[in-house]
């Protein structure tokens, strides 16, 4: 009889050979010393005095943990207190927290989907709608990043009844907007629902944060459903669905990642909480995110290097081979600069890049870091420097 384990071997040795193999790195009690470019605490609120101790007040009130599912167990004040605040924040009717922001993605398309609803996807989607998708039970219809023309095209040709248009709001990845306002009109003609995954936009763009879907005028479109991440710019951990009551009513009856998973712990509930708070009365770290990413291109550019233009705080830095990405990696950390490799699966293959991401409490000694660290990446992929 063979060993059920070789095939997993065999697939290791492939992805050895292509560069596509991870490990986890330990992460030192106070930092490792690394300027960090990878992480997504845009706002620098994760060890922010005020955050923790709110995390820990709860966690002594509350406990641990939640203790089971919130239909099971209750939800306690602090949960609808969090859903109040983001739903108000974000200008939206009503919102429903999530124990992650993978999950929110899961349960809104788990609901909103079905055999009867076409769903149609930007190529460029992050994963967590990727797999929310196949979750659906839905059709899908992947359409070319940022192809409002395509979207639209799908929806007219559809034989389904009911359509829903998922996208991000900055795309994980490139950093770049979707093109909102043209797909919420698209959504409209059609009578399809549009969901926003606005992980990498709270915090960062719009008033005082509020998102893409609110700078784009959308907040209080019903066929507008949102979804947040509470582990970027509010530096917590957990997830939520903005919008419209029928559509949490909804899910809290429907979506199998809110009504079976275990609820957001309380500490991280209260961080969340806070850390919105902060956000809601601090503008200037927005300012100062925004600010610092625009440096952190322009130092990557100054080296030669290709990078995007961000419209949040992500960039990016196409290297293509993973192999050379991962060695791109390593010259930044031998100059103390941590930032994120990220390969195939998460891109399509020959997309390899460095994923950099701004933050409000970075320095002028961090970026001028960083300059040296692409300069030096530049020397090692024979990229002349623009200087």
């Amino acid at each position: 009889m063979s060993d059920p384990l070789q095939r997993l071997r065999d697939a290791y040795s492939v992805r050895t050979v292509a560069g596509l193999t991870r490990r986890l790195r330990p992460r030192p009690v106070g930092g490792d010393g690394l300027t960090d470019l990878a992480g997504s605490d845009y706002l620098g609120l994760s060890a922010d005095e005020r955050v923790v101790s709110a995390a820990a007040a709860a966690a002594l009130t509350w406990g641990a943990g939640a203790t089971g599912s919130r239909l099971l167990t209750g939800t306690t004040t602090l949960h609808a207190e969090l859903e109040a605040a983001l739903a108000r924040f974000s200008g939206a009717p009503d919102a429903l927290v999530f124990s992650s922001g993978y999950l929110a993605n899961l349960g809104a398309l788990a609901a909103l989907g079905g055999p009867e609803v076409l769903v149609v996807s930007d190529e460029l989607n992050h994963p967590s709608l990727v797999d929310a998708c196949r979750l659906s039970r839905s059709r899908v219809t992947v359409v070319p990043h940022r192809d409002v023309g395509a979207a639209e095209r799908a929806l007219a040709g559809r034989p389904e009844e009911h359509a829903v248009v998922v996208t991000d709001g900055v795309f994980a990845i490139g950093g770049d907007l979707a093109p909102l306002p043209e797909l919420a009109e698209v959504c409209r003609r059609y009578g399809a629902l549009l969901v926003v995954d606005e992980a990498h936009a709270l915090g960062i763009v719009g008033e005082r944060g509020r998102g893409a879907v609110y700078a784009a005028g959308l907040a209080g479109e019903p066929g507008v459903v949102r979804t947040i991440a509470l582990s970027e710019s509010l530096g917590s951990q957990g997830g939520a669905v903005v919008g419209a009551p029928d559509v949490i009513q909804e899910l809290i009856d429907r979506a199998r990642p809110f009504m079976v998973d275990t609820g957001l712990a309380p500490g991280s509930v209260a961080a969340a909480l806070t850390a919105l708070r902060i956000l809601s009365s601090t503008p200037e770290l927005i300012v100062s995110a925004r600010a610092r990413a625009g440096e952190l291109a322009w130092a990557a550019r100054s080296a030669g290097l290709p990078v995007t233009r961000p419209d949040a705080a992500v960039l990016t830095v196409t290297i293509g081979d993973p192999h050379a990405a991962l060695h791109a990696q390593a010259v930044c950390a031998e100059f103390g600069v941590k930032v994120g490799c990220i390969r195939p699966p998460s891109v399509p293959d020959g997309r390899s890049c460095l994923r950099l991401t701004a933050r409000a409490t970075l320095t002028d000694a961090d970026i001028a870091l960083a300059g040296r660290a692409f300069a030096a990446v530049a020397r090692m992929l024979r990229i002349p420097s623009r200087r």
